[in-house]
C-alpha cells in the first residue's frame, strides 16, 4: 500500500483521493447511500475512482458552463504551453485551478445526490434502474474524457511539431 502512495502525484491526490473521500465521508452523512467501506484497499481504490469521476464532471460540465456563461475565460492553448516552458509555477498554478474546479464539482454533485435520493423516495420504482443510471452516466463521462483528453493530446502534438 505504501508503494502505491508513494506513486500517487500531488495532482492524484489533491484532484482524485482527496475530493473522493470527501465525496463518499458528505454523502454518507447527508443521504442515504454509503461507499465507506472497512477494507482499507477497497476504500483507498474506491475513493480514487469517486474523485476521478467527481474530476471529470468537473472538466466536461462545470468548466464549459463557467466558460459559457462568461465566469472563466481561458488563454489559448498555446501561449499556455509556451508560459509553462518559461514559468513552471503555472503548470503548479494549474493544479490549484483544477483543484477547486474539482471541489466544486463534488459539492454540485451532491446536492445532485440528495436531489437524486428525494426523486428516488418519491419515485419508488427508480430505485429498481438505479444501477443501470449509474453505468450510463458513466460511460457517458468516461466517453467524453477519453474524447477531451485525446482532444489535448492531439493539440499538444500540434503545438509541438
Amino acid at each position: 500500500m505504501k508503494e502505491i502512495l508513494d506513486k500517487l502525484s500531488s495532482y492524484n491526490l489533491f484532484n482524485y483521493l482527496l475530493p473522493g473521500t470527501l465525496f463518499i465521508t458528505i454523502a454518507n452523512k447527508f443521504t442515504s447511500y454509503s461507499l465507506i467501506d472497512d477494507n482499507l484497499i477497497i476504500a483507498a481504490f474506491t475513493y480514487y475512482f469517486v474523485g476521478l469521476v467527481v474530476s471529470r464532471f468537473g472538466s466536461l460540465i462545470i468548466e464549459p458552463t463557467l466558460i459559457k456563461i462568461s465566469f472563466l475565460k481561458f488563454c489559448n492553448y498555446k501561449e499556455f504551453i509556451l508560459a509553462c516552458q518559461k514559468d513552471p509555477k503555472i503548470e503548479i498554478l494549474s493544479e490549484s485551478n483544477n483543484m477547486y474546479r474539482t471541489f466544486i464539482s463534488m459539492l454540485i454533485l451532491l446536492l445532485l445526490l440528495k436531489f437524486y435520493e428525494l426523486i428516488e423516495f418519491k419515485f419508488q420504482f427508480i430505485k429498481n434502474w438505479d444501477p443501470y443510471i449509474l453505468i450510463g452516466l458513466l460511460l457517458f463521462i468516461f466517453l467524453y474524457s477519453y474524447r477531451k483528453q485525446t482532444e489535448y493530446v492531439a493539440k499538444r502534438i500540434k503545438e509541438n511539431s
